[in-house]
Formats: C-alpha cells, sequence, structure tokens
C-alpha cells in the first residue's frame, strides 16, 4: 500500500471506530477508539485461530509493520501534537509554576528512570544499562494522553498547569534522556554520542538536544510571531502556525537537537505572547479552532495504530507476566518522581494532599514510549522490552486514563489546592 492509500485507511478506520464509541461506549474520544482498535484486533485474531486458511493475521500484521509507527510519530505526528498541546498552555500560568515542572520534568525523570531500570533489570535479568534505557522511555508522561484526559477533569488552574506542563517538558527531557542511553548501550548506534568518551559524549549530547531545542523553539517562535505581527489574514497566519511547526520540527532533527523541546517552546511562545500581540480576534480564533481540530485528528490516529499495534507485539505467558509486574514498577517510579519534587518544595509552598495521588495516576504513557520501543535496535532483549512497553501502555491509557478524572474531581477539590 502507497502512503495516500493507508493515510486513507487509518483516517477511514479512526472516523468508524469514533463512531461506534460515541454511539455505543461512550467513552472519551481517544480512549474509545483505543478500546474499539484493540477489540478489532483481538477479534481479527481470534478470527485467524478459528479460520487459519484465511490467513487474517498475518495479512493484518504485514500491513501494520509496513507503517513505521516510531518514524509517523517521533519524524511527523509528534510535533504537531506537541506545538498544539503547548499553545493552550500559557506561559504566565507555567512562570508561577515552574520550579515544580522544572524538577518533576528533570529531577523526576531520573528518578523514575533509575528505579525502573533497576527493578526491570531485577525482574527480568537484563543487563543494567538496556534496563535503564527502557527506564528512560516509560517513564516520560505522554502529553497527549495527558492533555486528552485534563479535558475531562474539572481541575483547579494551577494544578492543572502543573500536569500539563511536565506532560509537556518530560517528554522532551525524557527522549533526550533516551538517546544518551541508547548511545551508551549501542556503542556506534546512529543515536549514539562519541564513542571514544562515551561519558564525556553523552553529557555533550545532553546539553545540545536539550538546551539547543530549547533555544530554537525560542528563536523561531519569535520569528514567526515578528512576522505575524505584520499581517492581519487570518489564512496565512494558521499557515505561518503549521509552518512553524513542520518546519521547525524538521529542522531540529537536522541540526541534531531535540525536536520535542523545540516544538513544546515555540508552542508556548506563540500560544502566550503571539495570541496576545501578534494576532487579530478573528486570527486568534482560527488558529485555537485549527490546531484544536488537527489534535483532535491525529490523537484518533495515534490512539487508532497503538491499537493495532498488538499485532507487532510478541506475546507468551511470561512476558505478560512480566508486563502486568512492570506495570506496578512504572507506578512506584511515577509515584518517587512526583514525591520527592513536592517533598522539596513543601518547606517553601504549601500542596494540597490532592496533588501526589493526582500527578501519580494521573502520569499518562502514550505512543511515545512504544514508538521509542520500536525504535530500539535489534537485539534479544527488545521483544521482551516492546512487549512491557505495550502493556504498560494500553493499562495506563484505558485504565488510569479512565479513572483518574473522577479520582482528581474526589481528592483535588480541597480549598488550599495550590
Amino acid at each position: 500500500m502507497n502512503f495516500l492509500q493507508i493515510t486513507s485507511l487509518l483516517i477511514v478506520l479512526a472516523g468508524g471506530f469514533g463512531a461506534i464509541n460515541y454511539l455505543f461506549l461512550k467513552l472519551p474520544s481517544a480512549i474509545g477508539i483505543l478500546v474499539v482498535s484493540l477489540l478489532a484486533s483481538f477479534g481479527l485474531l481470534a478470527l485467524d485461530l478459528v479460520w487459519p486458511a484465511l490467513n487474517i493475521a498475518d495479512t493484518v500484521r504485514g500491513i501494520v509493520t509496513g507503517i513505521d509507527f516510531s518514524e509517523a510519530l517521533l519524524e511527523g505526528m509528534l510535533g504537531l501534537l506537541l506545538f498544539a498541546g503547548a499553545l493552550h498552555v500559557k506561559l504566565s500560568d507555567l512562570r508561577a509554576e515552574w520550579i515544580t515542572v522544572f524538577l518533576m520534568a528533570t529531577l523526576g525523570i531520573a528518578l523514575s528512570t533509575i528505579i525502573v531500570g533497576f527493578g526491570f533489570s531485577w525482574l527480568t535479568g537484563m543487563p543494567l544499562l538496556l534496563a535503564l534505557v527502557f527506564g528512560a522511555l516509560i517513564s516520560p508522561t505522554d502529553p497527549v494522553a495527558v492533555l486528552g484526559v485534563l479535558r475531562e477533569a474539572d481541575l483547579p488552574k494551577t494544578l492543572e498547569t502543573k500536569i500539563a506542563g511536565e506532560s509537556l517538558f518530560n517528554d522532551g527531557v525524557g527522549y533526550v534522556v533516551f538517546l544518551v542511553l541508547v548511545g551508551l548501550a549501542f556503542p556506534g548506534d546512529a543515536h549514539g554520542a562519541d564513542t571514544s568518551s562515551p561519558l564525556a559524549g553523552a553529557a555533550l549530547l545532553f546539553v545540545q538536544e536539550a538546551l539547543g531545542g530549547a533555544v530554537l523553539g525560542l528563536v523561531l517562535g519569535w520569528l514567526t510571531f515578528r512576522v505575524m505581527r505584520r499581517i492581519d489574514d487570518y489564512s496565512l497566519e494558521v499557515l505561518l502556525t503549521l509552518g512553524l511547526a513542520f518546519g521547525g520540527y524538521e529542522l531540529a532533527v537536522w541540526l541534531h537537537v531535540s525536536a520535542p523541546i523545540m516544538a513544546v517552546c515555540a508552542g508556548l511562545l506563540i500560544g502566550d505572547v503571539g495570541t496576545a500581540k501578534g494576532m487579530s480576534e478573528i486570527t486568534r480564533q482560527y488558529v485555537e479552532g485549527f490546531w484544536k481540530l488537527i489534535d483532535e485528528i491525529l490523537n484518533a490516529v495515534l490512539f487508532l495504530l497503538i491499537g493495532f499495534e498488538v499485532f507487532a507485539v510478541a506475546f507468551s505467558g511470561d512476558v505478560i507476566l512480566t508486563g502486568i509486574a512492570t506495570i506496578f514498577i512504572a507506578l512506584l517510579a511515577r509515584l518517587v518522581a512526583v514525591a520527592v519534587p513536592i517533598s522539596l518544595l513543601r518547606p517553601f509552598r504549601t500542596f494540597s494532599q490532592g496533588v501526589t495521588p493526582i500527578m501519580t495516576w494521573g502520569g499518562l504513557k502514550g505512543g511515545i514510549s512504544v514508538a521509542l520501543a520500536l525504535s530500539l535496535p535489534e537485539s534479544e532483549w527488545k521483544p521482551v522490552i516492546l512487549t512491557c512497553t505495550y502493556i504498560v501502555v494500553v493499562f495506563s491509557i484505558i485504565v488510569q486514563g479512565l479513572t483518574v478524572a473522577p479520582l482528581a474531581n474526589r481528592v483535588g477539590r480541597a480549598p488550599d489546592l495550590v
């Protein structure tokens, strides 16, 4: 199948599954599409067992594996999704919560990576460095999933800003940590650092990716803003934001700086300074409406793809049990990643008791973790990593995603929540 045929098929399926969810399941849109996609996948696998002569599983598996999920997300959809998410987070709100967001996106990611890495190595016997790679890819919360859930939960603004800001930035930081660890675990790989001095190369790669991505995003966002100030044409200004998201992301990849961090920084600047000082009211409405629609459509396609990726995962009894155990390791790591930064900040500010459970349970994993697992170089441990990643992600999106809003509304109503 060519690109146009694959794209058409995905959009038709996403629309059809979305309609099924809307009419019958009535779950949140993205989660409902994932559930219907999983049910369809398992239905096809069951049909293949009943009538093996139809060869349905192999045919669908060929189509699914023909779609490079990792490349489609990391090199295509991710930039648009992060840019769209960042557009709706105001810098003024984020500035008030920046210390909490910073600690959770840096110290939190580091703690979670270490805990998951050591736990997964103990659980599977996997070499520690490779287990740390798994820790890095499973630790970031997925902004696509998290921001989708936030729409369903009526949270206080300050708590919503913490969760949204952390999910946007720890995704970029986690991706950089993943690249650094892959460079150490697989010397000579294309992602890797300078093998003549691995630690120095890893440190340089981290600084180059993280700082370079932030600077590039702010520079490109500022230049786009300056151009938009001189224009009063909503269709052209929407096109400029689309060019910023697409072109900036690809430029970041070409310059070997963090494209996710670039997209977040550019989106934050356009969403705050750009909408306030560079757009008319009608342009602001069109830009927000356009990116909300892009976000919804890509979310639907992404969660559809996650559901069908079951055909790319090798399931066996032992690995499934390992995946279930990994869920608890990932939740423990998430709890520590949230609790430690909050504990460090408690002497200086007040937090409600609801912050820790909400941010722990609301730290959803998503397609980014699956894409990173698929992008790993081939090794004897890759099938185990991929299967456990998939199990954690599906549990996170469906179970945590469906219960975090009621949890938040129950424990996050305290009047002193800040």
